[in-house]
């Protein structure tokens, strides 16, 4: 046998070198063709797509919590100029944005390595949010809507209370003085009388054009929408008023005169309280004259204070004429009750009472009353709605309860 030639004997070396530099260029990235090198690292692009999806995700919330009734142009001024740490959304959104920027410089920009990055505004976020929970009203709100909601399907179940709350001396008003309007009356000065200010002149145009509404809301009775009645009689309907929303309408046939109801009612709103549990208080702030006046009116909170208190402040117009007794009525500012913050500030819109006269029968009369408001704060207007009716089915069942007290009646 011959011996094996110099090449021969090379060639297991060669292929020794072979093998250890394939598998050095395979586990070695500098070996890599261009084309098959990455930029980032899947794991790195992945998180930088959380990132930018959180911030995503936290734009799309605001833009729904900004798309309300009162349109994205005003809450984007109320939450931004007008900015308040306790009801504002908009830190939130500089929040994720903090994070996005900060985030994706690091490890997408700068590709850094380190976790201190992610803590740092893991621990800034935290902490905001911390405080922002324990200082802001967002959650109590959501909370207060989610017993409103309660509230509205029990009041829409129940009948009214049989026996209101008992009242404390503390809630009993002075009866103010009547007013002396009759068919004749003119909102004109007379002698004697001292001129309006400016701003009276502004609350007797404000109760006239309320006025004027009531009138037309009633002069289209054919047009009202039945909603519910009740085991009394009483009907609820109601009507889109033009440029203020849905009014609710409470009709109701009592068992006594018109000037009972007049009184009661109309004349006296500071005496409601006694006999109305949805009352808290009722003060007159001005009486500008003869026909108009300025309230403070303060609503119970609804069901033990699930629902919290709402105070409104009305200017009110009262006219007598043959055939009926008319208190019309809308929001309006005073300088005596600005808003508090112990309680959220309601708007009213065009309504009031109207007590009408029976011709066939002075012991008799039509109640009705003409409801358009809101109540603020957040709550869903289709959860209001849903109550409102029971509500107004328990006015009248205590309204019946003070007139069988004062005509004596078992």
């Amino acid at each position: 046998m011959s011996k094996p030639t110099e090449l021969e004997r090379s060639l297991p070396a060669i292929a020794s070198i072979s093998t250890s530099l394939s598998q050095s260029q395979a586990f070695s990235p500098y070996f890599l063709s261009p084309e098959k090198r990455k930029a980032i690292s899947d794991v790195r692009r992945t998180f930088c797509l959380f990132v930018t999806f959180d911030l995503l995700f936290i734009s799309l919330l605001w833009i729904i919590e900004l798309n309300t009734k009162d349109g994205i142009q005003k809450n984007l001024e109320k939450e931004i100029i007008n900015y308040h740490f306790g009801t504002s959304f908009f830190d939130i959104f500089l929040l994720a944005f903090f994070r996005f920027s900060v985030l994706l410089l690091a490890y997408a920009a700068l590709r850094l390595r380190h976790w201190w990055v992610i803590a740092v505004t893991t621990l800034v976020s935290s902490a905001f949010l911390i405080v922002k929970v324990i200082l802001s009203e967002v959650l109590t709100q959501e909370a207060e809507e989610e017993r409103w909601y309660q509230a509205a399907e029990a009041a829409a179940s129940r009948g009214p209370l049989l026996y209101p709350r008992a009242l404390s001396e503390g809630q009993f008003y002075s009866p103010p003085e009547s007013f002396a309007g009759s068919d004749n009356d003119s909102d004109e000065e007379g002698a004697g009388r001292k001129a309006l200010t400016a701003q009276e002149k502004e609350y007797v145009r404000q109760g006239k054009e309320a006025m004027e509404v009531v009138d037309q809301i009633l002069a289209q009775e054919e047009n009202w929408k039945f909603e519910k009645n009740n085991d009394f009689g009483d009907v609820v309907y109601t009507f889109e008023i033009p440029f203020h929303g849905k009014a609710f309408i409470l009709k109701a046939f009592l068992q006594c005169s018109a000037e009972t109801v007049y009184q009661e009612v109309i004349l006296q709103p500071e005496k409601m309280i006694l006999w109305n549990r949805t009352v808290a208080a009722c003060q007159i702030l001005q009486r500008v004259e003869d026909n108009t006046i300025v309230s403070y009116d303060v609503a119970a909170g609804a069901a033990g204070g699930v629902v919290s208190p709402r105070d409104f402040v009305n200017v009110r117009r009262i006219e007598r004429r043959r055939d009926r007794y008319i208190s019309s009525g809308t929001s309006t500012t005073h300088s005596l009750k600005p808003p508090l913050s112990k309680y959220v500030r309601g708007e009213n819109g065009p309504g009031g009472f109207i007590v009408l006269k029976c011709p066939s029968n002075p012991r008799l009369c039509t109640f009705i009353w003409i409801l358009n408001t809101d109540l603020k704060g957040r709550l869903p207007r289709y959860l209001i709605h849903q109550s409102l009716a029971a509500t107004m089915f328990e006015f009248a069942f205590h309204l019946r309860q003070r007139i069988a007290e004062l005509c004596g009646k078992p």
